[in-house]
């Protein structure tokens, strides 16, 4: 295997509930994997183990080996916060922090990381919102609540906090769920742009999305990773009957 991330009979437990089950795949540098599967079949289980997430879970315990650029992740010796600014995360449900204005909001994480003055900060806000297609928007009214936002716009800012601390790899888990149309479209083409300069593993319900975004797709049923493979191949020939059927909407 050699991707930018790489899993090796990876299983994540959570008590007696085996719900990721021996999963090995790589996921190609500067691309688009989507995970897709009915809900319960492990794909957020599955990507939270990425940014060592599970470590909040008493109960969780990921076994197997998590290389990112080939060091284990999941070694004594590295430090989770570190993981985090490497591994940036895009949840469901956008998450600005509510207190906060739109530019602090961006600068957020980068403030926990490091010292920085405001001209560096102004540049950083100003870059990130560019990338996010957000800045036109919002470049007026930089110290209003972020909670004025749409929730597309609050996505996107979202996605701007993330990519400030300067992370390899992007985990996004169901970032358009929540959205209209014409947000997710947004979103979609933004995916589009990010993966130019970052990995990014995004877990979606939406088979037309994963077919339109990514350019391989994992497809997971019951915590084992059934089929992964490019993603016109996994939406054209798949290989397995149980991904074709997913596919073709006879089950999930």
């Amino acid at each position: 295997m050699n991707g930018k991330v790489t899993l090796e009979n990876m299983s994540v437990h959570f008590g007696n509930n085996h719900a990721v089950k021996n999963v090995s795949m790589d996921f190609a540098a500067h691309s688009v994997t989507a995970i897709i599967g009915p809900s319960g079949c492990g794909k957020s289980t599955l990507l939270r183990s990425l940014n060592r997430m599970h470590d909040l879970v008493p109960s969780a315990k990921v076994s197997g080996t998590i290389l990112v650029d080939g060091k284990n992740l999941y070694d004594r010796s590295i430090d989770p916060v570190a993981i985090r600014r490497k591994i940036g995360m895009v949840f469901q449900k956008p998450n600005p922090f509510p207190a906060m204005s739109i530019y602090d909001n961006v600068v957020a994480g980068y403030k926990l990381n490091s010292r920085m003055n405001r001209a560096v900060a102004d540049e950083i806000v100003e870059t990130c919102l560019k990338r996010v297609a957000l800045w036109d928007e919002v470049k007026d009214r930089l110290k209003s609540s972020a909670m004025d936002l749409s929730g597309g716009q609050q996505q996107r800012l979202c996605i701007a906090r993330t990519i400030a601390v300067q992370p390899e790899v992007i985990l996004m888990d169901e970032p358009c769920s929540a959205l209209d149309p014409i947000a997710t479209l947004k979103i979609e083409e933004l995916i589009e742009e990010l993966k130019e300069r970052f990995t990014i593993i995004i877990v979606t319900h939406n088979m037309q999305q994963a077919a339109r975004v990514s350019d391989s797709t994992a497809f997971m049923y019951m915590g084992e990773l059934v089929e992964n493979g490019a993603t016109k191949k996994i939406f054209t020939t798949p290989e397995k009957k149980q991904t074709e059927d997913y596919i073709t909407g006879r089950f999930g």
